[in-house]
């Protein structure tokens, strides 16, 4: 489980466990929160295609499916 400060996700780097579209390293692109500090969307970019998706930022605390930097 990996432990995760929401207010510092903001261009964080994530290595994706299963590639997704053949993309494995990510960077939090964009974070926004509510009026009580709550993330609202974490949408995180694939480094060499520079697509973009919106996720669930609680699934970056699976350590089956994301590890914090790029390995």
């Amino acid at each position: 489980m990996n432990t995760i400060n929401p207010k510092k996700l903001h261009l964080s780097k994530w290595t994706a466990v299963r590639p997704i579209n053949k993309e494995k390293h990510f960077l939090v692109s964009k974070i926004t929160f509510d009026e009580e500090g709550c993330v609202e969307e974490c949408v995180i970019e694939a480094v060499m295609t520079k697509r973009a998706d919106a996720i669930d930022w609680n699934s970056l605390k699976d350590s089956t499916q994301w590890l914090q930097g790029w390995l």
